[in-house]
């Protein structure tokens, strides 16, 4: 965890978030139907940019075995809690950046990342593809099956 920190490897963990940073924007965009404009969040995409980059920093600077998702979760809660000076500008920018466009482009590199494995992949064989399609399908039917039940339960649909 806690390795010395390159320029290359700095260099490519920014390349990383501005490539995500930029797309999430594009996305943020086009799931709002292009009524949004693209400008209006770009400062919330800097400030999380931001946010991800002192976290990224952090968990190589500060010489404790702690992830930099720690230091990224403190450093957001921090400029957004309610009394923190930065609260209200944090969050309102940061409101208008939604969540899944943001998650897309984590996803599919987290995806493109795994895939790098394609030989260890094919170890696992057919049987392994069937399993991966059960689990996935599963999860979509049960998480589809709680969100109808408890909309219908709050009269909601």
């Amino acid at each position: 965890m806690n390795k010395k920190l390159t320029m290359d490897d700095f260099l490519e963990a920014l390349l990383i978030m501005l490539i995500v940073a930029a797309i999430a924007v594009i996305g943020n965009w086009v799931s709002g139907k292009f009524t949004q404009s693209i400008v209006d969040s770009i400062p919330g995409m800097l400030i999380l940019l931001g946010i991800a980059i002192l976290g990224t920093l952090f968990a190589h600077v500060i010489p404790l075995k702690i992830p930099a998702i720690i230091y990224i979760t403190v450093i957001g809660i921090l400029l957004a809690i309610e009394g923190s000076p930065t609260a209200p500008y944090v969050t309102e920018a940061v409101g208008k950046v939604g969540l899944l466009p943001l998650a897309t482009p984590v996803l599919a590199y987290a995806g493109v990342n795994m895939g790098k494995d394609w030989a260890e992949f094919k170890k696992i064989g057919w049987k392994g593809i069937v399993v991966t399609l059960c689990v996935m399908i599963g999860t979509f039917v049960g998480s589809a099956l709680i969100a109808q039940l408890i909309l219908s339960a709050e009269h909601i649909i």
